[in-house]
């Protein structure tokens, strides 16, 4: 089982695969593989994840040593394995923490400048938000915050929290939208209820203009630039970075070819990239983003190299900024044709360059003339990361995950997007009993409505989502994210809290 590494090591001048896995105590071929490593050269700048759960102490090992090889604290080690001293001994098996936070006491906490109370105050906190712990002072923890800052906080107003492998470690991406439907609520009261369980949250509120794509414009209802600049508070005071989600999607008029014409216009030319660039850094500096979340869908096959030259350019625009870059992308398998939605995305020149890469895995089932199924089943999940990880360094990839489903009409061939809400009203309504497919780890049941129709429903319930939360962690990838906010069973809020351990970052 791989683990969600929490040691990403850059190689350094003079360094070879053999040095670095004799460094962290295991194999070359370990080491390769889960890097997806052809050949045994490395060069300096190069980032390295390490798996690693335990540790061997060897002659000359110290906890100070230990700690800075793995990238954790002393103290972290210390509650980890319960060590009443520093003193270690050879041959000593220690458990190498995979995650330590601090979680704030009370209703407004100081992160500052320095460790000290004269110190500039850079933030303030709300209770209960999640700080991950980067070092120890004295009484202060230096902590990790939203934006990629650093800052500090005093120990007395924190719960210091260090977890190792015993539950899956994964960042929580929540996509936030608008009502779409009187079925369809705002992720607003799913967001505020559940913000501890957020690690990062995209507001899937503008598009690129049809009309001119090198603009932006406002989707998905009315509201107001108050509005926005309130929920990006709101995600701050609690240390969730805040993104704009930014797509080519659902146009009222022409559909996905519209989309397409708009993608093709957008990036035709290197000055029209250049507009949108400077566009979406626009939009960062208005209402206080962290970055953004591109999410161009429908792309002409042809325009698939111009698509890479936008994340290139784009990435190196918003480095330079301190912004940062995720992108959503269409599954893929191999790189050999496989579908024409997805085939446009080259997935090792955009996972370059990126900050995080989030790629789709829904829909596997529901597409038109589907057979029955669910969005995403976890045997889908694990070919296609197989294939990303192959590609991209697992630290910057997340899975997109579905909390919707789908009711077939088996008789018709018509398939309905349902919310959890909707898919247990509909089967207490025609008395259906639910059941749970252990091969695709989905829950599903079957009806006939009242026309005499057969139909089928698969969705999503916590204890499929815990499953594809893990499948997440074994394959070590960053986390994943949950499409959207406000269409979910809500028990899998206690149950991420009980079972799972969010890390922010």
């Amino acid at each position: 089982m791989y683990r969600q590494p929490n040691i990403v090591y850059t190689v350094t001048r003079g360094d070879s695969l053999f040095s670095i896995a004799k460094k962290y105590g295991i194999s070359v071929e370990e080491l390769k593989e889960y890097n997806g490593l052809e050949t045994n050269e490395v060069f300096p700048g190069q980032r390295l994840a390490i798996p690693i759960s335990t540790y061997k102490v060897r002659p000359g090992d110290s906890l100070y040593s230990i700690a800075k090889k793995f990238q954790t604290t002393e103290k972290s080690i210390m509650k980890l394995n319960n060590l009443e001293s520093t003193n270690l001994f050879v041959g000593e098996v220690l458990q190498i923490p995979a995650y330590t936070e601090g979680v704030t006491l009370v209703d407004s906490v100081n992160i500052r400048a320095l460790p000290s109370t004269q110190s500039e105050i850079l933030y303030n906190m709300a209770k209960g938000a999640k700080l991950p712990i980067l070092d120890v002072y004295d009484n202060w923890y230096k902590v990790k915050l939203f934006n990629d800052d650093e800052g500090w906080v005093s120990s007395e107003l924190v719960q210091f929290n260090v977890y190792g492998d015993m539950k899956p470690v994964s960042s929580i991406v929540g996509f936030y939208t608008l009502e779409e439907g009187p079925t369809l609520p705002s992720s607003f009261n799913s967001f505020i209820n559940n913000k501890e369980s957020l690690s990062e949250v995209g507001l899937f509120m503008f598009r690129i203009n049809a009309d001119d794509p090198t603009s932006i414009e406002k989707y998905g209802g009315e509201f107001t630039d108050e509005d926005v600049k309130q929920l990006i508070e709101i995600g701050h005071r609690n240390n969730i970075k805040m993104l704009a989600v930014v797509h080519n999607l659902l146009y009222k008029d022409g559909g996905t070819t519209k989309a397409k014409e708009a993608v093709k216009e957008l990036l035709s030319t290197k000055e029209n990239r250049k507009k949108f660039i400077d566009n979406l850094i626009e939009l960062i500096e208005k209402y206080g983003f962290d970055g953004v979340n591109i999410d161009i869908e429908d792309v002409y096959i042809e325009d698939s190299d111009r698509l890479s030259y936008l994340y290139v350019e784009l990435a190196k625009e918003l480095k330079k900024k301190g912004y940062y870059l995720s992108a959503s992308i269409p599954s893929r398998i191999s790189d050999e044709p496989f579908n024409p939605f997805s085939d446009p995305f080259d997935y090792k020149i955009i996972g370059a360059v990126v900050d995080e890469f989030i790629v789709m895995l829904y829909n596997e089932f529901g597409w038109p003339g589907s057979p029955p199924g669910p969005a995403v089943t976890t045997g889908w999940m694990r070919k296609v990361l197989d294939y990303t990880i192959s590609r991209i360094p697992r630290y910057k990839v997340v899975g997109a995950v579905s909390v919707f489903g789908f009711d077939f009409n088996l008789d018709t061939g018509k398939t309905t997007y349902v919310t959890y809400d909707s898919a247990i009203k509909l089967a207490e309504k025609y008395n259906a009993n639910i059941k749970f497919s252990e091969e695709r780890q989905t829950p599903y049941f079957d009806y006939v409505d009242d026309k005499g129709q057969k139909h089928q429903v698969w969705f999503e319930d916590e204890r499929s989502l815990y499953s594809k939360i893990n499948l997440a962690y074994k394959k070590g990838i960053k986390g994943v994210a949950l499409w959207r906010l406000g269409m979910e069973d809500k028990d899998i809020w206690p149950m991420i809290k009980e079972d799972v351990v969010v890390k922010r970052f």
